[in-house]
């Protein structure tokens, strides 16, 4: 038994670096304007970070997110997607509460919850790290930005840092995902 729950978390963890998705386009609530993963041909990789206006624990890590972009900046693109559908994560409530946050990332719409899909995003916040491949896109890393949503101060393990650390290193991810803690992403009802 014990081989056997082995070898399926090897296939779970194995089937993440395998997964690739293609190239999608949302709209940018800070300047109205349509931003794709292929866009961004001079970075190395692009850390997408599922998010929201109200959620407490995404509230925590806008100044974490803040200085990875920062420390990351022309290297890795960051990119926040919201995804919510409730009434309070609405396109004109986003574009009035981003420069609140004091970001320059740019803050992307998923309101039909198709990024949400592709990438398979269940929380916020959840971030997946990916690498050019071909013309699609590799998920390095999913998960998890850290191992305290609640007390910057207490992080011991920067989860996100390493696999980009990693990646620019042309190293195995040592731990391409992690369960990501945070606010469900409710399932539009179709």
């Amino acid at each position: 038994m014990k081989n056997f729950m082995i070898g399926i978390l090897c296939v779970i963890s194995c089937s993440v670096l395998a997964q690739t998705i293609q190239d999608f386009g949302l709209v940018n609530v800070v300047d109205g304007k349509n931003v794709s993963l292929n866009g961004f041909t001079a970075c190395k990789g692009i850390a997408i970070i599922f998010t929201s206006n109200e959620c407490p624990y995404d509230q925590q890590y806008r100044q974490r997110i803040k200085e990875l972009n920062d420390k990351y900046q022309g290297t890795i693109q960051f990119l926040l997607i919201n995804s919510h559908t409730e009434p309070r994560e609405n396109i004109k409530t986003m574009a009035q509460k981003f420069p609140d946050w004091g970001m320059t990332i740019p803050y992307l719409a998923d309101k039909d919850q198709m990024a949400m899909e592709r990438l398979g995003a269940k929380k916020s916040p959840e971030v997946f790290l990916l690498k050019k491949s071909g013309q699609n896109y590799a998920i390095m890393y999913q998960g998890a930005i850290d191992d305290n949503p609640l007390v910057t101060t207490d992080v011991n393990k920067a989860y996100l840092s390493i696999a980009i650390e990693q990646m620019l290193a042309n190293k195995k991810i040592d731990m391409p995902d992690n369960r990501a803690a945070g606010c469900t992403i409710r399932k539009k009802l179709k």
